[in-house]
């Protein structure tokens, strides 16, 4: 069965700006914690210091999904580092030289949602691991120039995957960004791989997370024993960066950056 999708009028959309601001606040204060020897848990509490002081609440702390109810996610951020794709646990273990590490964030403020994520390297890093960052950043503002009204996801899904695979990166399947309202996630699923000129057609009012996740070597993944963390499974590098995105009458509005 299709999901039903919900269109957000101005009111909604400026909602959804005030905690999307929110959540580049936090981005950006532990980006700015990204040295050698600070540690995911530290970020993981100034990720819930900055969201309290403005009101709003952690969406991603304590939340579950069907098939893994027992364990809820224990952080306010998703903290992963190198071979980790997505939703990994903040920890304690002190940051090295060369690491790269994607930090996720979601916040409710208001009543609606906000998420983005970003990836950042920990001191000198790889000229391999740079390229893997900057062509994951380059996948997302491709992704967002196709958000426009009367285009459809999949021109989203295609502009991902035709630019990863062409600098020989891998683009994760089994995860997908996703629409954003009220909840974290809503309708529609936005792959970051597929044809163009497919899938559900953008309306204005649609609000969608996009979330290329491009890999080093193979685009399969395996989930760790603690039912969440995500890796390669080749073990190798990945990046990871999303933005809030709203379709409107006109050019995309990027609702979690300045």
């Amino acid at each position: 069965m299709v999901q039903p999708i919900h269109l957000k009028d101005k009111s909604e959309i400026n909602l959804m700006r005030r905690a999307n601001m929110v959540v580049h606040d936090v981005l950006q204060a532990v980006k700015e914690m990204g040295v050698p020897g600070a540690t995911t848990a530290d970020m993981n509490a100034k990720a819930a210091e900055i969201i309290k002081k403005a009101g709003g609440t952690a969406t991603f702390l304590n939340y579950t999904f069907s098939g893994n109810k027992s364990k809820p996610f224990p952080a306010t951020i998703c903290a992963a580092k190198n071979e980790v794709v997505v939703h990994g646990f903040p920890d304690k273990t002190p940051l090295k030289e060369g690491d790269i590490v994607s930090i996720d964030c979601g916040c409710k403020l208001g009543g609606y949602c906000g998420d983005s994520a970003i990836t950042f390297p920990i001191g000198k890093v790889s000229p391999l691991a740079n390229k893997l960052m900057n062509t994951t950043i380059k996948c997302l503002e491709a992704a967002i120039s196709k958000c426009v009204e009367g285009n459809r996801i999949g021109d989203i899904a295609s502009a991902i995957q035709a630019l990863a695979e062409k600098e020989g990166f891998g683009v994760v399947r089994e995860f997908v960004g996703h629409g954003i309202g009220k909840e974290m996630h809503e309708a529609p699923h936005v792959p970051n791989f597929g044809k163009a000129g497919q899938g559900r057609i953008l309306r204005a009012g649609l609000v969608i997370a996009i979330e290329p996740m491009v890999t080093e070597g193979t685009y399969e993944v395996v989930v760790l024993d603690d039912g969440w963390t995500v890796v390669t499974k080749d073990r190798k590098l990945a990046a990871h960066f999303e933005h809030t995105v709203a379709i409107t009458k006109g050019e995309p509005f990027v609702l979690s950056r300045p």
